[in-house]
């Protein structure tokens, strides 16, 4: 069944309050989203996640940022931690990447599940420049489209091997960002053709993949003035272009890249396509703000919701010691402490 709101939502805290649990039986997010504040220990976050579902009475789809690098909400002492992307890419070489990007995707999906996680806002499919922002440029895995494409169809392959819904992002390209789209708007200038040729290029042999997230990004070129993710064309060109038909979603409305109050981003992403909207730091006024604008999970919206929910399965069998071998060698050392 579909969910009452069109929304991912966030949580305060490593536990919830009487507050929460009320608000979320009421708006019936879609989905969660968990960031470090959410985590403390495994059992703490098992609860979380089990609270979660039952605040909402069903198998609710239950996200992370799990990376790697700096973007990594779980983390040591309790679980592995990752060198960025970027770095791991470039030291396993052309002909060990995708494989290695595959074991990273299949060790972090186990580590996801055995805490009640079934969805990781990952493969980045952002073609790397020496212009990308830093906050951006060693969480991507190339720069080339052939390169990305390979590592993030592994990482999609590991994640949902192991159990774990990937995310796509940044629709449709975030690469030529160079400004951090946490705290201002980027602004891309680059002609059509190299839009086409490198960033919309890396995502299209992925457009098959159940999840999608937007970039809030201009690119002047094609619609100045209006971020991607307010965007109706840009939602058709992602759509149309790139041919990306799965459940997609903005990236978190809270950050400083959007213009307008909350309230007023949520309802121009709904209207511009966007089928949920993402909201993460778990302000109760900010989240009922949204909850009331964002409408219902109807339409194509549902139906790719559903679509997605049905590429959720058991994971399959893993060798976690073998696996960890594997990874090392084709590191040739030990990537996790």
């Amino acid at each position: 069944m579909a969910a009452g709101s069109a929304t991912i939502l966030g949580c305060r805290g490593p536990t919830l309050d009487r507050a929460e649990r009320q608000f979320f039986a009421e708006a019936q997010p879609w989905g969660f989203i968990l960031f470090a504040r959410n985590v403390k220990t495994p059992g703490q976050l098992r609860r979380l996640t089990d609270d979660l579902r039952t605040a909402v009475g069903r198998d609710a789809v239950i996200l992370i940022d799990q990376e790697g690098g700096r973007v990594q909400r779980m983390r040591a002492p309790h679980w592995r931690e990752w060198r960025p992307a970027l770095d791991q890419m470039q030291q396993a070489g052309p002909e060990r990447a995708a494989r290695s990007m595959w074991l990273r995707a299949r060790l972090i999906a186990g580590e996801l599940r055995a805490v009640g996680i079934d969805g990781n806002c990952a493969p980045l499919a952002d073609v790397a420049r020496d212009i990308t922002h830093p906050v951006l440029r060693n969480r991507l895995y190339g720069g080339t489209p052939s390169v990305v494409i390979g590592a993030a169809r592994a990482v999609a392959k590991g994640l949902l091997a192991g159990g774990v819904l990937p995310v796509l992002k940044h629709l449709p390209g975030y690469g030529l960002g160079e400004v951090d789209s946490h705290t201002a708007l980027p602004r891309v200038t680059a002609p059509p053709e190299e839009l086409e040729a490198v960033d919309f290029a890396a995502f299209k042999p992925l457009a098959d993949l159940p999840m999608g997230m937007t970039a809030h990004i201009i690119y002047a070129a094609i619609e100045d003035g209006i971020p991607a993710t307010l965007s109706p064309g840009m939602i058709r060109l992602i759509r149309r272009q790139i041919g990306f038909d799965g459940l997609l979603m903005t990236d978190d409305l809270s950050m400083g890249a959007l213009p307008g109050p909350l309230a007023e981003r949520a309802a121009r992403a709904r209207a511009a396509g966007c089928d949920l909207v993402l909201h993460c730091n778990g302000d109760m006024a900010q989240m009922q703000s949204i909850v009331a604008v964002s409408g219902g999970l109807d339409g194509m919206a549902a139906v790719r919701a559903e679509l997605a929910l049905a590429r959720r399965r058991p994971p399959g069998p893993l060798d976690i010691d073998t696996a960890e071998a594997d990874l090392r060698v084709l590191l040739d050392r030990q990537v996790y402490g």
